[in-house]
């Protein structure tokens, strides 16, 4: 029960990456990235360090792909988006990925996939094209189009990582601490080669610090735990809880007009998991 509960916390903090990141706008994707990653990666390493668990770190070239390409692999995308398209628009393309863990589960750890699984897909297929069309202030260009598929990709990025996950139960929790400074070093040579560096100011530091202590940091050990220890069945059907709290952050943050059309979407999103979710897939 306490490892279910740590992944809940998970996705608890998860519900403030869009307000986080939002705070920080102006920040270049890989930049921001790189940065929370150095945060959360310092705050990892300094607990291993204190209780003398550093050896933990060494774990086999496999284990250090899965972990550092995913964590820098969605943020990487997950941040253009936001930067390319509308937040809440973004935040709701990514949040697809618990869905596509369902998705994934069958060729992956070949488990089979019943009729509502199917039903799940199409209404949150359903949600994410009422969100597309909808009309608004902000106009179809080709980088908001782009900023949709980065999002997309977000989602497809983090549901591999995840389902890959359960085949490397072996590796520690306390790796990811690891992971975490790989992807910052990635990031960061990212940024030095294609984008700017933008000096924050005092507010956007403060997303930084919070982003990666929170979203990017304690979030993925809680997410380990909960997946490797606990139920991954309660903790799938709770994620799609994400959009629907993400998305009233960014309301009430100022950051996200709200309207029934994207109250609507939201809702056929988090519903279409929850109806995938409804059956426990066996092998």
């Amino acid at each position: 029960m306490k490892a279910t509960l740590a992944g809940i916390g998970a996705i608890a903090l998860w519900a403030f990456l869009a307000l986080l990141s939002r705070g920080a706008s102006g920040i270049p994707p890989l930049q921001l990235t790189a940065m929370a990653f150095t945060v959360s990666a310092a705050l990892g390493l300094g607990w291993l360090a204190v209780r003398g668990r550093l050896g933990l770190l060494k774990q086999s070239r496999l284990a250090w792909l899965h972990g550092v390409g995913g964590l820098a692999g969605y943020h990487a995308l997950y941040f253009a988006a936001l930067a390319l398209a509308p937040p809440a628009e973004a935040g709701l393309l990514n949040y697809a990925w618990p869905l596509l863990i369902v998705l994934f589960a069958a060729p992956i750890l070949g488990m089979r996939l019943g009729w509502s699984h199917a039903v799940g897909t199409l209404l949150a297929g359903c949600g994410c094209l009422l969100l597309l069309g909808q009309t608004g202030e902000v106009p179809r260009t080709a980088l908001v189009w782009l900023g949709d598929a980065m999002g997309f990709a977000a989602a497809i990025t983090w549901a591999l990582y995840s389902v890959l996950s359960r085949r490397m139960h072996s590796v520690p929790t306390e790796a990811v601490a690891g992971f975490c400074a790989g992807a910052a070093l990635i990031t960061l040579l990212g940024h030095l080669l294609v984008e700017p560096t933008v000096r924050p100011d005092g507010t956007a530091w403060l997303a930084v610090l919070a982003l990666g202590a929170g979203p990017v940091g304690a979030a993925f050990f809680l997410w380990d735990i909960g997946m490797k220890q606990g139920d991954p069945r309660l903790l799938g059907t709770l994620a799609y809880a994400t959009p629907i709290l993400s998305t009233l952050l960014l309301a009430l943050g100022g950051y996200a007009p709200w309207s029934l059309t994207l109250g609507l979407a939201a809702t056929l999103v988090a519903v279409g998991g929850l109806v995938a979710s409804r059956r426990t897939a066996t092998p």
